[in-house]
C-alpha cells in the first residue's frame, strides 16, 4: 500500500464514498486472498471488511470482488478484473493529486515546526 502525502477520497455518488480504506483493503484481499486476513492485517473487523467490500459490490456496475475456488482450507475471495481496474484508478488518481500538489506539499514541509 503506497504511502502518499495525500489522502483522497472520491464521493462517487450520494453515500458513496471511495478512499484510501477501501483501497487498502482491495489490495490487502488481492495479496492474502481472503476478507477476514485482509481485514486483520487492515486492523478491523470482518464485519467491517465484508460491510465495505459488499457495498463495493453493490455500488459499482460490476463487482470488485468474488469467491475465490476453495482449496484444501475453502475458499476466499479475490478481485475480479473490473475490481482490478477500480483499484489502478483509484490509485492513479491519488499519484496524479501528490504530482500536482507536489509544490505547496513541498511548502507545507518547509514550514512545519523544527
Amino acid at each position: 500500500m503506497p504511502e502518499t502525502p495525500l489522502r483522497i477520497r472520491v464521493l462517487l455518488a450520494k453515500d458513496m464514498p471511495f478512499g484510501p480504506g477501501k483501497a487498502d483493503l482491495l489490495e490487502a484481499i488481492r495479496e492474502t486472498g481472503s476478507i477476514a486476513a485482509a481485514g486483520r492485517r487492515l486492523g478491523m473487523s470482518y464485519q467491517r471488511a465484508w460491510d465495505l467490500a459488499s457495498a463495493m459490490n453493490t455500488h459499482f456496475r460490476a463487482p470488485v470482488l468474488a469467491p475465490a475456488k476453495g482449496g484444501a482450507r475453502g475458499g476466499g475471495s479475490a478481485l475480479t478484473p473490473f475490481g482490478e481496474e477500480v483499484l489502478a484508478a483509484y490509485r492513479e488518481i491519488e499519484a496524479q493529486a501528490a504530482a500536482a500538489c507536489a509544490d505547496r506539499l513541498d511548502w507545507f514541509r518547509r514550514n512545519l515546526a523544527p
